[in-house]
């Protein structure tokens, strides 16, 4: 019949042998370390100013703090950016009779909000689903009156004539997704 070992009582004891040197993520007696981390929502009274001493913030900062801030994977990202461009391809519509400059300049906001909302790791999916966008909402926008085929004229007629406006909001997409991707590489390779 097999005898099997068994465990000492204590983890970090052994017979007859000098202990052993703590390992990394382990406390001294063998179980794990207890790290302490400020907790953020934890923060007592001594540790904030009172209300008259405190400095004030720019405002600008503070609006921008309470902003939201949703974090979108690249499926999540293009559908925003579609469905928010066609809505405003049927504003333009009704509001400004169908100006492709004014839909053009609301492009580029809904490229820079896609842009700093997509995930890290879907980062480099901003500039493409950004001209997909850009040609969904112009449908409603697009001259061309009568049937289907009509308005595809006046779609391609419109991504022709706007192409300026594409490509400053895929460039600026891009731009933005380069300088957080280089962010995020960085970061990395500090931590």
């Amino acid at each position: 019949m097999e005898q099997h070992r068994t465990r000492p009582p204590q983890p970090g004891a052994r017979r007859g042998a000098p202990p052993l040197p703590p390992q990394a993520g382990r406390g001294p007696n063998g179980g794990a370390a207890r790290t302490t981390r400020p907790n953020p929502q934890a923060r007592g009274t001594a540790q904030r100013r009172p209300a008259a001493a405190r400095r004030p913030g720019p405002e600008a900062a503070q609006a921008v703090r309470q902003l939201p801030n949703p974090r979108l994977t690249g499926l999540g990202g293009g559908l925003f950016c579609a469905a928010v461009m066609f809505l405003l391809g049927c504003a333009d519509q009704l509001l400004f009779g169908a100006s492709l400059t004014v839909y053009g300049v609301l492009f580029l906001p809904v490229c820079v909000l896609t842009a700093l909302w997509i995930r890290r790791g879907d980062l480099l999916t901003a500039p493409v689903v950004v001209p997909i966008a850009f040609a969904v909402g112009l449908f409603p926008v697009a001259e061309g009156s009568g049937g289907l085929g009509n308005r595809l004229v006046g779609l391609f007629t419109g991504l022709a004539t706007q192409a300026g406006w594409l490509y400053g909001g895929t460039l600026v997409a891009g731009l933005i997704a380069t300088v957080r991707r280089i962010r995020l590489l960085r970061r990395r390779r500090r931590g």
